[in-house]
């Protein structure tokens, strides 16, 4: 089963995919580290951020790794980068 979602690109995540925002269709359930791993092979550029960025899915933050992640049909998924300042 696949859901069609949107992922929403912030910060330096829209600066190398020259993007806000895609609609991906994405297996579910699917682990988080294998939604960047998707991700990844769509915007190869994306691979600067490695083990610098988190997934919001909903609107909550996800971690990378072995988490499993049920998708629907409508859902954001945001690119979070590190964020800047202090």
């Amino acid at each position: 089963m696949s859901a069609q979602v949107t992922v929403l690109y912030f910060a330096k995540s829209a600066e190398l995919t020259g993007l806000k925002e895609e609609p991906v269709a994405v297996p579910t359930p699917i682990s988080s580290g294998d939604l960047w791993a998707l991700l990844l092979r769509k915007q190869p550029r994306l691979v600067a951020l490695q083990g610098h960025v988190i997934l919001a899915v909903r609107q909550r933050y996800v971690t990378i790794g072995e988490q499993q992640v049920t998708l629907e049909d409508g859902d954001e998924v945001a690119v979070v980068p590190p964020l800047s300042g202090g």
